[in-house]
């Protein structure tokens, strides 16, 4: 036995799992407004474990925000295409971890940014998700016109990069990134990753809930993207919340017409270009 060392696990690997979807869920409707009673998320710090952050985004904009939670311990670090003047009063602080990946997997590709910055897009999608400030005017290619907000727009970000090439982690790394984050000072922490589910006892994400949620911080995982049959649910620790998918009320809709001019309506994500216009 080591001194200190309370138990050793194999490790595992992780990976990856709108604009109206506040509205569509009731949350600045008039009987208790509950965006209003809850002050839009007012100075709750959010850890986010993903890919890492684009902080040049518009949804992680500062204006309005009022001065850092003196509470935060945490700090914005340095690294390749991203320092601490990436981080404001939004984005309040910056991680990154990779050493446990490199022992499983061997060094980071040349196309991985070895810092906090985001070059898979998945994490700067969920942190926007979770508290990116509002951005009028966003749309996809016309449709949805409208203003895009996080669940939480008061919120603060804190970044914790652990997942790399092809979106994947080892969970060493995303064990000592939800301890720091415990340390550095967060309320929430956000998972949208998961792997094969196994015992609590043998999963470092479900130990690190457990003893997050001992001090007072609410974890939040994704249910993963297989399903909808038995036994696909993964981060199924019950001190954990656990978030499936749900259905929004829009469409992106594309006509077709056919050759005897008859039009027929759908669902379709084609870029509406202009004639010539290279997509």
């Amino acid at each position: 036995t080591r001194k200190g060392c309370l138990a050793v696990i194999p490790s595992s690997v992780d990976k990856i799992h709108t604009t109206r979807s506040p509205h569509f869920l009731g949350l600045s409707g008039q009987d208790g407004n509950l965006w209003l009673r809850s002050h839009y998320g007012k100075d709750v710090i959010v850890g986010v474990l993903d890919t890492g952050i684009w902080p040049e985004s518009e949804s992680f904009h500062d204006g309005g925000l009022e001065p850092v939670p003196s509470k935060w311990k945490g700090t914005c670090e340095s690294g390749e295409m991203f320092d601490s003047s990436h981080c404001n009063k939004k984005i309040i602080g910056a991680r990154y971890f990779f050493k446990g990946y490199e022992a499983t997997y061997g060094r980071l590709g040349k196309s991985e940014y070895k810092s906090a910055r985001d070059n898979e897009g998945h994490g700067t999608h969920t942190a926007a998700t979770v508290a990116g400030s509002p951005v009028e005017g966003a749309n996809f290619s016309g449709f949805a016109n409208g203003t895009a907000t996080g669940m939480a727009p008061q919120a603060r970000l804190a970044i914790y990069k652990v997942l790399w090439g092809r979106g994947r982690g080892d969970g060493t790394d995303i064990a000592a990134a939800m301890e720091k984050a415990v340390a550095d000072g967060v309320d929430i922490i956000s998972l949208s990753l998961g792997g094969s589910d196994r015992p609590f006892f043998q999963d470092p994400k479900a130990i690190i809930a457990f003893k997050a949620m001992e001090k007072g911080v609410f974890v939040s995982a994704a249910a993963g993207n297989d399903g909808p049959f038995p036994y696909t649910v993964s981060n199924t620790a019950p001190w954990m919340t656990t978030v499936g998918a749900s259905t929004v009320d829009r469409e992106f809709p594309g006509p077709v017409m056919l050759g005897n001019m008859e039009t027929y309506r759908g669902t379709s994500l084609l870029y509406r270009a202009k004639p010539g216009h290279i997509v």
